[in-house]
């Protein structure tokens, strides 16, 4: 475990983990389950910030308060699942951090190699969102998760022998499924405050081609509209795949494509000074980008209004 100066911890280890936290050493070097009640540090030291060198799934049933959206509580109060993938900050929120996890899962990257889930959990987002978009659970939801924690927690606790690995990886994945299901129903339930997210999408979009912002700082970012809009760049990607079908990045490729076509069709604008006014360092990924939207070639497209 690494110390910095401004006391940001550096888990490299599960076992760095567990010392930290006054735990006793994990039975697999590479997984391990902690039952918050065998937790024995101090809630300030739970507390403090530090980075994971490992995967993180934590279930806490007090989440510090339901989040408001709108004008109504959309959330369950029955906890909720924080995820973290390594590399990641987690702590120095007293108000989210004190209270303990009932169980967390760590898992250190190597424990899935020669696994296809060493790839695929890359592809979960909600392991980057922030604390703010916490999975919140209802009553049945919790039940199904504690059973998972609850039998993983029973393995590794009793055995571990040449089936184990497979045996936890399979829960892993149920577990990271069942999660994957449950946020897709917590958009629905969040549904008006998702659709009030979309529509200020789209103005902050519309605003940045209309203040000419282009020009300035180039072709709009998921993560310049998600910093503006609050929220994670991953959790705006899944909020609008979950609405519309479509991810943040191919909304904002579908505005360029809506600009392109309005000013080819009323300007004389060369193809390179369209794509220099909507913020292409080079024209021809405009031209290749148009060409894969349209099936024409920004002139084909041109030449058909006149």
């Amino acid at each position: 475990m690494k110390t910095e100066d401004n006391h940001l911890h550096r888990f490299e280890s599960l076992s760095d983990a567990h010392r930290f936290f006054d735990m006793p050493m994990p039975r697999h070097p590479l997984i391990s389950i902690i039952n918050g009640v065998h937790v024995k540090a101090e809630p300030d030291r739970i507390a403090q910030r530090h980075v994971l060198g490992f995967y993180k799934i934590s279930y806490k049933p007090v989440l510090g308060g339901r989040l408001k959206y709108g004008q109504g509580y959309y959330d369950f109060d029955a906890g909720g699942l924080l995820f973290a993938a390594p590399g990641q900050i987690i702590g120095g929120n007293p108000d989210n951090d004190t209270a303990c996890s009932q169980y967390s899962l760590l898992i250190h990257p190597d424990f899935f190699l020669g696994y296809p889930l060493a790839k695929k959990i890359r592809q979960y987002g909600f392991f980057s969102y922030s604390i703010k978009e916490t999975l919140h659970l209802s009553e049945e939801e919790k039940n199904i998760i504690l059973s998972i924690f609850s039998f993983m927690e029973s393995e590794l606790n009793s055995r571990i022998d040449d089936f184990s690995q497979d045996v936890m990886i399979s829960q892993i994945e149920l577990l990271l499924n069942y999660a994957n299901r449950f946020y897709k129903r917590q958009f629905i339930t969040r549904k008006a405050a998702s659709n009030d997210l979309l529509q200020k999408f789209e103005e902050i979009l519309e605003d940045y081609f209309q203040d000419e912002k282009s020009l300035r700082g180039g072709i709009p970012t998921v993560a310049y509209l998600a910093t503006n809009l609050n929220v994670s760049a991953s959790y705006l990607s899944d909020m609008l795949r979950s609405l519309t079908g479509q991810s943040a990045q191919q909304h904002i490729h579908d505005k360029l494509i809506e600009k392109a076509k309005e000013k080819l069709s009323t300007t004389s604008l060369s193809v390179s000074e369209v794509a220099y006014e909507l913020g292409f360092e080079h024209s021809q990924s405009f031209s290749k980008l148009f060409k894969t939207k349209t099936n024409l070639s920004p002139l084909e497209f041109r030449k058909s209004f006149r």
